[in-house]
């Protein structure tokens, strides 16, 4: 697994660039989208990144260590028995309740910054819109030291969904609330949705890692993972003869098959079976039957660069991290982050 970390370092340059004068976090939970934490953060500190944004507490820790004088906020609110330990670390909460306001309220009491999650429409996490509004001039809000509001996108990939402007209209009337409390909407799609997104603060993940942020569109971010394994065997089938569990797939003629060294085990998904690609030499390598724990089996019949030994690419070149998620029925978000620890991770341009 290649990982390209100056390709990460242009594409925060790039969503930069899109909403100038507006500063940029970066969103590096889930061990960086799969990427590696503790190569992707200093990388992106580097680049100039000075805000960061975790879900749970013990990625926090995690980057604090690593990036001591960053800005670190944790999104997945503020759990019971963890008040003292952010402090101790300087990580923000991410407040979503009365009660978690009160709570931070009473460790913060002014002096300590915390986020103030809204709930405009995900339905997940956050405030609701009144309970918002109810909160604004609380003098809760004060003792909590509240210095940012934020909101989710539900639906920013898709530009024309109403539900944007609805979103966008709701967290203008919340920061209308707040008077002098920075806001931050916008995540890697929502940069693109233009000014009215942008706010104070953008918050950017998964186009940090190539993830195409405009899928109408060609994808603007560089290309950031590779992914390889190696062809462990190559043999000939006959026309009826069967391949993986269960017999899945049936070889209508004479086929030549590599067996690659990577499976669900590796994070590459059960659901790409009979369905995704591998590319060897260049060559488009159909994945016949099911993709078993460590193994994956593709068809080489057209590849003459199929030998023993040989790289098969599983992501990378024309199998962007996009494709291969549509190919599993899922998306590329989950490929990313499902990448397993079994894979040498080695690290360019960094």
């Amino acid at each position: 697994m290649t990982i390209d970390l100056g390709a990460i370092a242009a594409n925060w340059r790039r969503l930069c660039a899109e909403a100038p004068g507006v500063p940029c976090a970066a969103v590096v939970k889930a061990d960086a989208y799969g990427c590696g934490l503790a190569a992707v953060a200093p990388a992106l500190w580097r680049a100039g990144c000075r805000s960061f944004f975790v879900a749970h507490l013990d990625e926090a820790l995690r980057l604090r260590a690593l990036l001591p004088d960053a800005g670190v906020s944790v999104l997945n609110g503020l759990l019971p028995g963890t008040e003292a330990i952010y402090p101790e670390a300087r990580l923000r909460p991410v407040l979503g309740s009365r009660e978690e306001v009160e709570a931070w309220a009473s460790v913060s009491r002014g002096r300590l910054p915390a986020v103030l999650h809204v709930d405009t429409g995900m339905n997940r996490l956050g405030l609701r819109v009144p309970e918002a509004l109810d909160l604004g001039g609380d003098p809760a809000v004060a003792r909590a030291g509240i210095d940012l509001l934020m909101t989710h996108l539900v639906s920013a990939e898709c530009p024309d969904d109403p539900v944007n402007a609805r979103q966008i209209g709701d967290f203008a009337r919340v920061r209308a609330a707040f008077p002098g409390i920075a806001g931050s909407l916008a995540n890697s799609s929502g940069i693109f949705l233009g000014r009215s997104a942008h706010h104070d603060l953008l918050r950017p993940g998964y186009a940090l890692y190539g993830g195409n942020p405009t899928p109408a569109r060609a994808n603007p971010m560089r290309p950031v993972v590779r992914l390889e394994a190696a062809v462990a065997q190559i043999r000939d089938v006959e026309p009826g003869e069967s391949v993986g569990y269960n017999g899945r797939w049936t070889s209508p003629d004479r086929r030549r098959l590599a067996t690659l060294s990577l499976g669900y085990a590796d994070g590459y998904p059960r659901s790409a079976s009979n369905a995704g690609h591998a590319l060897i030499g260049g060559v488009p390598c159909p994945i016949l039957g099911l993709i078993s724990m460590d193994l994956v089996i593709v068809d080489a019949t057209q590849a003459p660069g199929a030998v023993r030994g040989a790289a098969a690419t599983l992501i990378g070149d024309a199998l962007d991290i996009d494709t291969v998620g549509r190919a599993a029925g899922t998306i590329g978000y989950e490929i990313l982050t499902g990448l397993g620890s079994r894979y040498v991770r080695h690290y360019v341009g960094g």
